[in-house]
């Protein structure tokens, strides 16, 4: 029989005090594993900027995931842009996209004309409520960012999520493009809130 022993770390609660500590837990596993890449979901940049400090040094890259323009407000980006400078600096690629899990099946169901759940809905769902919020997150952040060629489909990422704000989940993923979305494979779940 074959098998790996590693450690996960479980966060007493949910929410963006776990930041620093998934920040350094993503790159010690980053390290351990030879994973060249982090994926950090950050709606503002303020815990890009906790990843990226973290990464100093390390050689890792950092992809950061950020709302499309308009998510909560028409026209709005909610990225702090004075924070680019730093991520250009620390040569991070900072991307958004649609959330694919969710994107124009959420406007359908929403929508009281049209109602309904989807099946979109039902896979980002069982990630968000069985598992963790944040691993929902990463999931659709490492499809993102595949789907715009920022990781590369057959190599392992560290992906990261949270719960509203902040950090507090950190996986080890082989990312796949939307459109082959059951090659994903979430191969470690190294850091999660232990009650939601």
């Amino acid at each position: 029989m074959s098998f790996s022993e590693k450690s996960v770390f479980y966060f007493d609660r949910p929410g963006k005090e776990n930041s620093h500590d998934a920040a350094k837990i993503a790159v010690k596993r980053a390290q351990d594993l030879g994973i060249s890449t982090i994926v950090v979901a950050s709606t503002t940049g303020e815990t890009a900027k906790i990843f990226g400090e973290a990464m100093k040094g390390t050689g890792i890259h950092l992809v950061v995931v950020t709302h499309l323009v308009g998510f909560r407000e028409p026209g709005v980006w909610e990225f702090d842009e004075a924070s680019l400078p730093y991520f250009n600096e620390q040569g991070a690629d900072i991307i958004m996209g649609t959330h694919v899990l969710s994107g124009l099946e959420r406007a359908l169901s929403a929508n009281p004309k049209i109602g309904g759940g989807s099946r979109t809905d039902a896979v980002a769902e069982t990630l968000r409520r069985t598992i963790a919020i944040g691993l929902k997150v990463a999931v659709e952040c490492t499809l993102i960012a595949a789907d715009q060629g920022k990781v590369p489909v057959g190599e392992e990422v560290i992906a990261v999520g949270g719960t509203a704000q902040g950090a507090d989940t950190v996986c080890v993923v082989l990312p796949a493009n939307t459109a082959r979305f059951f090659d994903l494979q979430v191969r470690e779940i190294v850091a999660m809130p232990r009650n939601r």
